[in-house]
Parts: structure tokens; sequence; C-alpha cells
């Protein structure tokens, strides 16, 4: 027994140990082939995708010279207009600075499109290995073919979004002439009301003698001061036809008085005398086409062309009766003065001008070029009293070139102040070709300080005063408008 328990013992150790031998010859791998074969394969591989490489570095270069140009072909405003604007958080001043940055943004995703394109596929038949190069490069251009990206393209031909409109309309200030700057906008219609007092006082005296020596004076003095007080009241109408056109008519009404204090030639009284008159009526009817040149900026100014037109439609001076008995020149039973005082001139006249306003933060600078021309009229006759009348003939009254200019700053978002300066040059008035006499070149020249209060969108209230500084300029001129946008 024992015998036999030893020579299985030994069996079971033999069967095993050719049990464990037979595991082991069978996990024993077959005589792999020659590696020749297979460096020469990854060789080529390694040399294809060597190839593909360069190509891609080559695409890349063409790729980044395409985004230099577009940086430098296309412009700022054209990469904001294209963005659509300012982006949240973002200032109108930084548009520049944001354009450079989307075309910096665009070229650097053109420039990532490449490589994130490639796509890894094995080669059929091929070893899975980690770290296996890829084998096959999908979106790759040809060699020789325009790298140019397609995103920046089409970029380029449609825009993002939709930018906001820009103004186009001059800065709004405190109106100091009778021409504003800011145009009424399309569609809009004005009312403006407004009223103005201007008053003057002038002083004249005339010689009437001989000097037998300087300072004695064989003779008459004739002594006058002239002092007008006048009220016009007036109702502007402006229609905006376009954003750079628009149309006005203005109707005044016109009071005025004038007191007249003198010494009579040939009376030789030590006596003054007071001679007072008055009138008030329709004025002259006002017609103005306005048209904005430009869209100005900072650095050039809006230009703003306008025609003017004034009727007749007052009482001229040669309606009102004179006091004199048959005629004025010689006179030595009357003043000379007429009873009455004029709403209008007399003369039709064609103005034509030119606004213009450069904003500058926080001020802004305007100024007007005008021209006035006087219309002749022929066969003038003066009213004296009894009725008759004194042919005077063909009168031509001077023509009037004027210039203003100023500044205006902005207190707030309702209040405005400008202030400026504003001169007219009157040439004489000639009479049947000839100049009257005593009829001069006259300056007229006149400080102007003007102040605007913006209730709201509809209601504006605007204020200026205006001061003589010559003795042809009336001493004080008050207006006071309020213009009403429907």
């Amino acid at each position: 027994m024992k015998k036999r328990s030893m020579q299985g013992i030994r069996n079971a150790g033999c069967s095993t140990l050719l049990l464990l031998g037979g595991l082991a010859q069978a996990q024993t791998p077959p005589e792999a082939g020659p590696p020749a074969a297979g460096l020469e394969s990854l060789q080529k591989e390694l040399a294809e995708q060597a190839t593909q490489l360069e190509a891609m570095k080559r695409a890349l270069a063409e790729q980044e010279a395409v985004i230099r140009e577009l940086r430098s072909v296309i412009g700022p405003d054209v990469l904001a207009r294209k963005r659509g604007g300012a982006g949240p958080g973002i200032t109108p001043g930084d548009n520049a600075t944001n354009a450079t940055a989307a075309a910096a943004a665009a070229g650097a995703n053109a420039t990532q499109s490449v490589p994130n394109n490639l796509v890894i596929t094995p080669e059929p038949g091929s070893e899975q290995q980690a770290g296996a190069q890829p084998q096959q490069v999908q979106g790759q251009p040809q060699q020789g073919e325009s790298a140019q990206p397609q995103a920046i393209a089409g970029a380029a031909e449609e825009p993002v979004g939709r930018p906001p409109e820009r103004d186009t309309r001059p800065p709004e200030i405190a109106p100091i002439t009778d021409q504003p700057g800011v145009l009424t906008a399309a569609g809009k219609f004005v009312v403006e009301p407004g009223f103005q007092y201007g008053y003057s006082s002038n002083n004249r005296v005339a010689l009437v003698g001989y000097s037998i020596i300087p300072a004695i004076l064989i003779g008459l003095i004739d002594v006058r001061e002239v002092k007008t007080s006048t009220y016009i009241e007036s109702i502007a109408m402006r229609y905006g036809i376009t954003k750079r056109l628009e149309i006005e008519a203005k109707v005044p009404y016109v009071q005025t008085s004038g007191s007249t204090i003198s010494r009579e030639v040939f009376t030789g009284t030590a006596v003054d005398n007071v001679f007072n008159s008055s009138g008030k009526g329709l004025g002259d009817v006002e017609a103005t086409l306005r048209y904005q040149i430009n869209y100005g900026s900072e650095k050039i100014p809006y230009f703003i062309g306008w025609l003017r037109y004034k009727s007749a439609t007052g009482k001229d001076p040669f309606e009102v009766v004179t006091d004199c008995v048959t005629r004025c020149v010689g006179n030595t039973t009357g003043t000379g003065l007429p009873l009455g005082l004029p709403t209008g001139t007399g003369f039709q006249a064609i103005q034509p001008g030119i606004t213009w306003l450069l904003p500058t933060d926080p001020a802004v600078f305007f100024g007007t070029f005008s021209y006035l021309h006087n219309f002749a009229r022929d066969n003038v006759s003066r009213t004296v009293l009894n009725g008759d009348k004194e042919f005077l003939g063909k009168i031509a009254p001077g023509d009037i070139f004027e210039f203003s200019f100023g500044m205006g700053l902005s207190l707030n978002e309702h209040a405005s102040f400008s202030i400026g300066y504003d001169q007219a040059i009157i040439w004489p008035t000639k009479q049947n070709g000839q100049t009257v006499p005593g009829s001069v070149r006259v300056t007229q020249g006149t400080l102007l300080v003007g102040y605007s209060y913006r209730f709201n969108n509809r209601y504006t209230l605007n204020l200026s005063v205006g001061a003589g500084l010559t003795r042809d300029t009336p001493d004080l001129q008050v207006n006071v408008r309020l213009p009403i946008t429907f």
C-alpha cells in the first residue's frame, strides 16, 4: 500500500509537470518574421505625415498673411459696423479698439480652424498601438490653392447684427441769431411763437449858418434826439421735409412808437419840442429754405445753406404821411418827420447764407455768413400833407453783408448757454442812380448772449439779449421764443 501511494504521487507529479509544460509550450509565441518590412512601413508613414505637416504649416502662413491684409484694408469703422456697433459695457469711443480686437479674434479662429479639422483614422490592417500617428488628414487645402479663410470672407460680406443709427444732425445750441443751427427732423412740424423788443436812441446836431472865425457861429442850431421802441410779435412755422431739408414761414406783427425831441430849424426857439409818432400792423412776411450740406464731426464743421425771401407786405415808409406842406427839402412850415411809423421796409429782398457748426466737447463753435440784396423800386412817391405826392423816382436801398460767430456750451441735459457777436455792413441808398445826400455806409455791431432751456422733447424756451456796440446799432434787443414740436 505504501509503495502504491508513492507511485501515485509520482504519477500525479509527472502529470502536473507534463500539463505545465504543455501550457508553457502553448503560450510560446510563434516565431516572428523579419522586422525590416514593418520598419519600412513606419518610415514611409512618418515621411508622408511630415509632408502633410509641412503643407499645413504653409497653409497657416498663407492664412496669417491674408488676415494681416484684411486688417490693413478693412478700417475700424467698417469692422465696427459689421459687428453691429459697441457691445454691452463698451463705449462708442472704443469702436476702433473693438474692431481691431474683432479682427484679431477672427484671425485666431481662422488659424485654429485648420488643426481642429484633423481627423486621425487608422490604416486598415495596421496594428493598433498606443501613440499611433495620424494616417489621413481631412480638410487640408491642396498645395497651390488660395488659403483665404471662408469664415472671414463670409463675415466681410454679411454684417453680424444691425449697427445703431448714426446721429447726423448738428448739436443743439442756444440760438442767438434768427437762423437756427439744428434742422427740423423729417416729418416733424414746429410752431414757434416769439416776441422781440428793441430800443434805440440817436442824437443829431445840425448847424445851419456860417462861421466867421472858429467857435463863433452865425445861424441856427437844430438839435434832435430820437428814441424808438419796437415790439414785434411773430409766429414761425417749420416743417422737416427730409433729414437734411426744411422749410420755414414767418409772419410778424409790428408795433412801434417813437419820440423826437428837437429845436426846429429857422424858428429860433430855445424850447425843446416833442414830436410823437407810432405805427402798428402786419410786418414783412418771410420764407426760408434750409439744407444741411454735409455730415460733420469734431474735425469737419456742419454746413447748413439757406435762402431767405423777404416780402414787402408791411406798411412802407413812403405810405406814411410826412409833416411837410409841399416838399420836405427846404421845408419851412413843418418838421419833415413822418406822422406815423412804418411796419415794413417797403422793398422785397433775398438773402442767401451759410451757417457752420463745429462740435468740440464740451463747446460748440458756430457762425454765419449772409448777403441780403434789396430789389430797387421805380416810380416811388412820398405822401405829404394834404394828400399831395412828392415824386422820388427810382430808389435802391443798400445791400447788407452780415456775419456772426459765437460759442455754445451745454450746462446739462436741459440747459445751454451761448455768447457771440453779430456785425452788419449796410451800403448807402441810391436815388435815380445817385447816392442820396447824407447816406453813407453804416456798420452795426451787436454783442449777443443767449440761454436755452429744454423742458422735454416738445417744448424749449430760448432767450437772447443783444447790446449795440456802435452808434448806428439799436441799443438793446431782447428775443424770447418758444418752439413747440408736433
